[in-house]
């Protein structure tokens, strides 16, 4: 078999898309013949979008045997609906979330109901195949394939306490117990709510601690957001993966009653990251729900579970497809903050009554989640597909 991917979040981009698409197409290799059509940051996206329909016919041209087409997302698979000249191929797509639940009434009404040429879609939670079925897709043509996360070993005993050094680093007091939380300041991340609602309630050893892109100032395109109309403005933010939560993040990190118990550090190098949430007393993912954007998976949960860390995050959207209660984490109902600060209360009085079960969370993710089984479910969903008339 011979499969033609075709990508836009590729590296050199960083994020878990790009992760995603890079371990699928790589991986694949060991399976088939794999052809691939990436945007690896040469030239303009766009001019890469504009491309596509020669690229693909070209491509196909070259090696007639291919027999499937992927799109690794919704977005590009909807620039391609109108493409003519390949539709012998089997045509897939990955569907992430947002792709899906993108709050506009002309994606919705117009290009959605149209998603119905495609061959097969491929959902990475259960949440987000609910969401495309409820929109109009043919459940016969949807199926649930997690991603994945490198399980190679990198947890180190030796970061069970966070050194001195990398405390006076970050400017984080000594002595507390570090909550981790990492990803983009969105609002579906829930930070701001987390701080605002549940910091308080917290023993006071605890400290917060954030990582993930961040400006410290309003850039110039928050300045001028306030000028694009509201509907369009949302969709403009969502779009572009704009950080939504930042202002609010900003303003209580200035407040008296936060400012001693948690900071945001922003982007970090990987190898620091590793040591805090090696360091944690706990990783924290306290989604909220956000009218037409969601968490497709939460492939952060697990990344910080493989790091040794104990991971509490909301039961909400995608996220029970990483972490299963119990097994590889805690999951705790979105927006109680009576809630979540009474199981990391739990911790603080005693961090040997759920920190002992970290190594047994960690090994349920290794067993349960790689970027190998979920090639190897592609593979055969490809296969599967292939051998249909």
């Amino acid at each position: 078999m011979e499969i033609l991917f075709v990508s836009h979040k590729f590296p050199p981009s960083v994020g878990g898309m790009e992760m995603q698409s890079f371990k699928l197409i790589n991986g694949m290799a060991e399976y088939c013949k794999v052809h691939r059509i990436v945007y690896e940051g040469k030239g303009t996206v766009w001019r890469f979008f504009l491309g596509l329909r020669s690229s693909i016919f070209k491509m196909c041209r070259d090696h007639p045997d291919i027999t499937v087409i992927h799109f690794n997302d919704a977005l590009l698979a909807t620039f391609c609906l109108s493409h003519k000249g390949y539709e012998h191929l089997k045509r897939t797509v990955t569907l992430h979330g947002l792709d899906v639940v993108f709050p506009s009434q002309l994606y919705r009404k117009y290009v959605f109901p149209r998603f119905d040429r495609f061959d097969l879609f491929i959902a990475v939670s259960r949440a987000t195949a609910d969401h495309a079925i409820a929109l109009g897709l043919n459940p016969d043509k949807v199926v649930v394939i997690n991603n994945g996360v490198d399980i190679e070993p990198q947890y180190s005993e030796h970061y069970a306490q966070p050194t001195a050094e990398l405390l006076e680093k970050y400017a984080i007091p000594a002595g507390r117990l570090l909550l981790v939380g990492v990803g983009r300041p969105v609002r579906r991340k829930g930070f701001s709510w987390f701080i605002r609602e549940v910091v308080r309630k917290l023993d006071p050893r605890f400290f917060v601690v954030l990582i993930g892109p961040f400006d410290n100032q309003p850039t110039f395109f928050e300045r001028i957001l306030p000028l694009i109309p509201g509907k369009v403005r949302e969709q403009v933010m969502l779009f572009l993966g704009f950080g939504s939560d930042a202002q609010a993040i900003r303003s209580l990190l200035k407040d008296p009653d936060f400012n001693q118990s948690v900071r945001h550090l922003g982007r970090l190098p990987a190898g620091d990251k590793k040591r805090l949430l090696q360091a944690s007393a706990a990783f924290i993912m306290p989604n909220v729900h956000v009218d037409g954007d969601m968490e497709g998976f939460g492939l952060v949960c697990l990344e910080a579970a493989v790091e040794g860390a104990l991971v509490f995050a909301a039961d909400i959207d995608g996220i029970p497809d990483a972490i299963r209660h119990g097994k590889n984490g805690f999951l705790l109902p979105s927006q109680n903050a009576e809630g979540w600060a009474a199981k990391l209360n739990e911790l603080a009085a005693d961090s040997r009554l759920l920190g002992g079960q970290k190594q047994a969370f960690r090994d349920f993710t290794i067993a349960h989640y790689s970027w190998d089984k979920m090639v190897k479910a592609y593979f055969e969903a490809f296969e599967h597909l292939s051998m249909q008339a």
